[in-house]
């Protein structure tokens, strides 16, 4: 059984995997297509994109931003987009740049916790220059005052924990203007994440369709059936693409694998074609 997987993280962001070692395992899972959505930055893509070609797998050119509605936290996926195009490195460098200046704050309040922690050694583990909180995660992991990037999250790093620093982020609809200008479909990841009191899934929704959202990923990890099909209503009913991945990280998400996700995650094959008679219509 061929699998399809649109939602995968490797060393050039937060995963612990080179572009290689995913494709990889996305051979070994059947995987027949997949998109590489590493955080603000498309470096990884040319590595996919030859570990592609030999192992036979389609390599689609993908990125996740991450940008902020109220205090919200949306993460907007751009799939089939020029990687190479000029405006949209420069964007996402700014975002990467807001991680620099974060993520020592990060660190100096975590030693003021009486944590043994230097940005230096956080730095070293994620080997690029796309540092972020779950590379702060594993450092805690590694020093064993945390035993699980979740717990590092829930204790320290998360939203009002601790060490939390809030970062500047572009607003859901610059994020799709920027993966639009660079000719790419924009999509709202998980929508399970998504925490906005103040108006109903379904608002946000149209409002980002409006703002020119292409797709909504209705097949998730961590999406429960009732979520899956809800989300799969939703984006009928408003004329939204479906689209799904397993957002692979490899350490700081132990329990997803590559196209299976959990387990039991089975992203149709049947939704890429549709995908792509979107691109060579926009």
């Amino acid at each position: 059984m061929s699998r399809l997987d649109l939602h995968l993280h490797t060393t050039h962001s937060d995963g612990s995997c080179t572009p290689t070692e995913v494709i990889g395992l996305a051979h070994q899972a059947g995987v027949t297509a997949l998109a590489i959505t590493d955080h603000d930055i498309t470096s990884g893509i040319p590595e996919a994109i030859t570990a592609g070609e030999q192992y036979g797998i389609e390599i689609i050119p993908g990125v996740e931003i991450s940008s902020l509605m109220g205090s919200s936290e949306l993460h907007i996926l751009g799939y089939f987009l020029d990687w190479q195009d000029t405006d949209l490195n420069q964007r996402l460098k700014s975002l990467r740049d807001s991680r620099h200046h974060r993520n020592p704050q990060i660190v100096d309040r975590l030693q003021r916790l009486g944590i043994d922690i230097t940005y230096d050694e956080v730095r070293a583990l994620a080997g690029s220059d796309s540092v972020g909180r779950p590379h702060i995660a594993r450092a805690l992991m590694n020093k064993g005052v945390v035993t699980s990037a979740k717990e590092a999250f829930d204790r320290f790093l998360g939203d009002g924990k601790a060490a939390y620093v809030p970062r500047e982020l572009p607003s859901p609809a610059d994020a799709i203007r920027w993966i639009k200008e660079a000719h790419g479909l924009a999509v709202l990841a998980h929508p399970t994440w998504v925490k906005l009191a103040d108006q109903p899934l379904a608002e946000l929704i149209r409002r980002l369709k409006a703002d020119g959202l292409d797709g909504m990923e209705v097949y998730y990890s961590t999406h429960a059936a009732r979520q899956t099909r809800e989300y799969l209503s939703l984006a009928q009913q408003l004329g939204l693409l479906v689209t799904g991945g397993s957002d692979f990280h490899g350490l700081t998400k132990p329990d997803i694998e590559v196209g299976i996700g959990k387990g039991s995650l089975h992203i149709p094959t049947s939704l890429l074609p549709k995908i792509k008679e979107r691109v060579a219509q926009s």
